[in-house]
Parts: C-alpha cells; sequence; structure tokens
C-alpha cells in the first residue's frame, strides 16, 4: 500500500498549492509537520506560478491501493 503525506498550501493568488512526499515516517507527528510547513513559509523555500506560498491549508496522509488485474 503506497501512503504518502499530502502538504497543502495557498499562493499570493489565493489558489491551492500541494506537495507530496512519499514513504513518510509513521506514526505521523503532527507538531513536526505543522512546524515543518511553518519552516517553508518563513523561509519562502518554495514559490508557485501563483507567487509566493503565503499559509497553510492543509496537512494529510494518502493511502493508496492498487491491484493489477490480469490480463488474456
Amino acid at each position: 500500500m503506497a501512503k504518502t503525506l499530502e502538504l497543502q498550501f495557498e499562493n499570493e493568488d489565493g489558489k491551492a498549492v500541494r506537495y507530496t512526499l512519499d514513504n513518510p515516517v509513521e506514526p505521523f507527528d503532527a507538531a513536526a509537520i505543522n512546524q515543518a510547513m511553518d519552516a517553508v513559509l518563513a523561509q519562502n523555500a518554495f514559490t508557485s506560478s501563483g507567487g509566493d506560498l503565503v499559509k497553510k491549508k492543509s496537512a494529510r496522509l494518502v493511502e493508496r491501493n492498487v491491484t493489477d488485474i490480469p490480463l488474456t
């Protein structure tokens, strides 16, 4: 089961910008994730086509199951 950590920010245009990280450490540490997102904003570490990131919107752990179907 593939897991990703999705971090969603809002940019200067008010649009959502999402970054995903594969294979996050579990159990997740909400305080550390908040701190990392604050650091991204404080250091202006990333930008987007709609300008700089201006605030945190959400963070979530996403699990994805894939089942291959045999073809005949």
